[in-house]
């Protein structure tokens, strides 16, 4: 005899969540203005709270399905790792001005602790962060973390190059798979082909740039011989040279867009929550506007456009995701996790390290 509690349970309802971005350029460039100024009177001292402030405005104006993300990182435990950083790149610059073996030396400690300083900033970035209450978090072992910051980009060099579609594969899946949001693990199921195309396709892009680089190159060059008679060939071969690299220049810069836009679609659209899939709808061309427009707008008014820039970036960039979520988004449970350091984060922000391509 039917009865309701043998009905089966309602299928999960699928919704999509977009995510907002709501900070604008006249709020942070308050924040950053007063940043930099503190920054610059404490002689970098005040960098790490710079950072802090600047994160949890961020994470603040970052929603999704009605609530904001929280950024909890230690200023102190940041200045730490800052300072550790600056005597590791005072004592290697020391090195090399001592002798050639010794900075060779501390180039080789260098490389054998960075994936290890790299490994301990996924953590801490993530363990600092928190949506709904809920921190996230970062499971990778410091061999998996070797094996994607050190070997694969070993292999690469060996490869000539031709491994590191790979490399960035095997370095985007170890991001993802080892991360978590509570108890709730992240997954990643692109194929390694994704980022062939994507590679190859730059490949094509620049190759493109150099053909019609050399191109305009000549013909300024023969124009120039042909209008300026008995003008040395020596020196305009030169100034043509420049001026073929200046327009070409630009089409790489191109490049670099089209390679961010399908990147941030191939790694997103194969990223998932448990049942929760995120999507990314980024397109090149919305992309190369923005940082052309920004670029020409920092260079106009001497750099006051920067904050008004990274708003702007980043507001695209966010709002291009979107989560298809399947089912209650709140049915994530916590898991508890020790404090991490800020050592592998401040040597991050040091060197400018950005994990997130």
């Amino acid at each position: 005899m039917f009865n309701e509690a043998t009905a089966a349970a309602p299928a999960p309802v699928e919704t999509r969540e977009e995510i907002t971005f709501s900070a604008t350029g006249g709020e942070y460039f308050r924040i950053w203005i007063v940043n930099l100024l503190l920054t610059i009177v404490t002689l970098g001292i005040y960098s790490a709270w710079a950072k802090v402030r600047r994160n949890q405005y961020f994470y603040s104006s970052t929603r999704l399905a009605g609530s904001s993300f929280e950024y909890h990182g230690n200023p102190v435990a940041i200045l730490k790792g800052r300072l550790i950083a600056l005597v590791l790149f005072g004592v290697y610059n020391v090195a090399f001005r001592y002798s050639l073996a010794a900075g060779l030396v501390m180039m080789a400690v260098f490389a054998a602790v960075m994936p290890w300083l790299l490994w301990r900033s996924l953590q801490f970035s993530l363990y600092n962060s928190s949506y709904r209450g809920i921190r996230f978090g970062f499971d990778g072992s410091a061999r998996q973390a070797y094996l994607a910051f050190l070997g694969m980009p070993v292999l690469t060099v060996i490869s000539l190059g031709l491994l590191t579609p790979y490399a960035h594969y095997r370095l985007k899946k170890f991001q993802h798979t080892q991360a978590r949001y509570g108890a709730s693990q992240f997954g990643f199921d692109a194929r390694v082909g994704g980022f062939y195309k994507i590679y190859l396709a730059a490949l094509g892009f620049f190759i493109l740039t150099v053909i019609l680089t050399a191109i305009i190159t000549m013909v300024m060059m023969g124009l120039a011989l042909w209008l300026i008679p008995g003008a040395e060939p020596e020196r305009i071969g030169a100034l043509s040279t420049i001026g073929g690299m200046l327009l070409g220049y630009p089409m790489g810069i191109a490049c670099t867009w089209l390679i961010m836009a399908k990147l941030q679609n191939l790694v997103w659209n194969h990223t998932v929550l448990d049942a929760h899939r995120f999507q990314s709808g980024m397109r090149w061309g919305r992309l190369a506007f923005i940082y052309a427009t920004n670029t020409l707008a920092i260079i106009f008014t001497l750099g006051l456009f920067t904050p008004f820039a990274k708003i702007r970036a980043m507001k695209y960039r966010l709002e291009s995701i979107s989560l298809q979520a399947h089912g209650n988004l709140d049915q994530v449970t916590a898991q508890n996790a020790g404090d991490v350091n800020a050592t592998g984060e401040g040597m991050a922000d040091f060197l400018g390290v950005d994990l997130s391509m």
